[in-house]
């Protein structure tokens, strides 16, 4: 059984590089990729207020039989709880609906700039990890000038920021810029969507040059760059082969010839601009 390395976090915690993301599935179906992936050796879950899922998510931990601690959870503040009071409230739902005493990881989803509220949302979180209630916090889709402001005001470096990032949308200066300031990255959308992406013959070349799949390859690039990677899927066979991607790795040549691929732009919204939660 395939197990995923473990990254320290500034705040000492440490995360699995690879999980399972849970977007887009009804809490059924997050309860059943659930169970596939902590079978397959999974020891890490992403999911979130917004997808609807998070007792689906718990309901799989709770009988999973495994221990609590080596689970590792994330979960996400939505748009429209942020603010001080609304987000401590919100920690409290989600708490129950993934029926835990505690929680691994907590994100801000987005910074939603128009809205005005992320830094008291920033303000709640580190209120919560403080009490013990969160083991660590972090934020999502946050860019430079977000991440500046809440570390101003509250002295407190988020430990991850998940962002959006596949091979031909690399996001290399905000991945420099939070390395650079001790932040993990987290890839969202690690193989893209739709699949068009893994039909680039660079990695079908690459691929059986190492008797592994286009998308092994693909992983293996974020996680040679140091990224946390939380693919999703609905398969129990495709959630069994997604972590059977540490017995090989992927030479300087190919990793060069991956980060020189076309940049071809987001497919998610725009932290700057989107208005989701408002």
């Amino acid at each position: 059984m395939a197990s995923a390395p473990l990254i320290t976090l500034n705040d000492g915690v440490k995360i699995p590089q690879l999980g399972l993301g849970v977007w887009q599935l009804d809490d059924d179906q997050a309860y059943a990729s659930s169970t596939a992936a902590l079978k397959a050796g999974y020891r890490h879950i992403d999911t979130a207020k917004i997808y609807g899922n998070e007792a689906g998510v718990g309901r799989a931990v709770a009988e999973s039989g495994l221990p609590r601690e080596q689970i590792f959870i994330t979960t996400k503040l939505w748009n429209e709880d942020q603010g001080y009071d609304n987000t401590l409230r919100a920690f409290d739902a989600s708490l129950e609906r993934l029926g835990l005493e505690t929680l691994d990881l907590y994100l801000v989803h987005w910074a939603i700039p128009k809205k005005g509220t992320y830094r008291d949302t920033w303000k709640a979180f580190v209120r919560l990890q403080e009490e013990g209630r969160v083991r660590s916090i972090g934020v999502s889709n946050f860019n430079v000038d977000h991440l500046e402001h809440i570390i101003e005001d509250t002295g407190v470096t988020p430990s991850v920021n998940q962002i959006e990032t596949h091979p031909d949308f690399a996001q290399t200066d905000l991945h420099a810029w939070c390395r650079a300031k001790g932040i993990v990255s987290e890839s969202w959308s690690p193989l893209g969507q739709g699949g068009e992406l893994l039909k680039l013959p660079l990695f079908a070349d690459i691929a059986k040059r190492h008797g592994k799949t286009p998308a092994h390859v693909v992983l293996r690039w974020h996680l040679q760059h140091g990224h946390v990677v939380i693919p999703r899927s609905s398969n129990a066979e495709r959630i069994a082969a997604n972590i059977d991607v540490f017995d090989f790795e992927l030479s300087s040549e190919e990793l060069k010839a991956i980060d020189g691929i076309r940049q071809t732009g987001r497919l998610g919204p725009d932290p700057e601009t989107i208005e989701m939660g408002l």
